[in-house]
């Protein structure tokens, strides 16, 4: 089993999420990883500063906000959580997100997690696909066979 595929499990996935801002989306993405032990309720302040500074959005309608360098003291163990936004969350700059990834990693683990992000949500067909999930397995399934 990889790294990704122990940091993320249908628990760790919200679909058809609906949210008022992106502050309210990284909330939520924080706190499935503080559901599962990953992180104390700390990180996610970090999460939003972090998101203050400089725009997790990558592009493809897909963001990925993370803690700030000085956040580690709050991570327990490596986790990524997923939320799915079907109609789409603004991330300003005329960008819109509809897919969150949040991550929380130990040591050098955030570099592996956010290659086999990358290499998944840089095909837009598979973006698409993880938008118009109705199963958490299903999501699951895309990124194990992107990798």
């Amino acid at each position: 089993m990889s790294l990704f595929q122990r940091a993320l499990s249908a628990e760790k996935i919200v679909l058809n999420a609906k949210v008022s801002d992106k502050k309210e989306a990284i909330q939520l993405a924080g706190e499935l990883l503080v559901k599962q032990g990953h992180v104390t309720a700390d990180y996610i302040v970090k999460m939003l500063e972090r998101e203050e500074l400089s725009t997790t959005y990558i592009g493809n309608g897909v963001a990925i906000p993370h803690g700030t360098n000085d956040s580690k003291q709050w991570i327990q163990s490596t986790g990524i959580s997923i939320v799915q936004i079907p109609d789409g969350v603004d991330f300003g700059e005329g960008n819109t997100a509809y897919l969150l990834i949040g991550i929380a990693a130990i040591g050098d683990e955030h570099l592996d997690l956010l290659s086999n992000i990358a290499m998944v949500c840089a095909e837009e067909e598979n973006v698409n696909r993880i938008v118009k999930a109705k199963m958490p397995t299903e999501i699951l399934d895309i990124f194990e066979r992107g990798m």
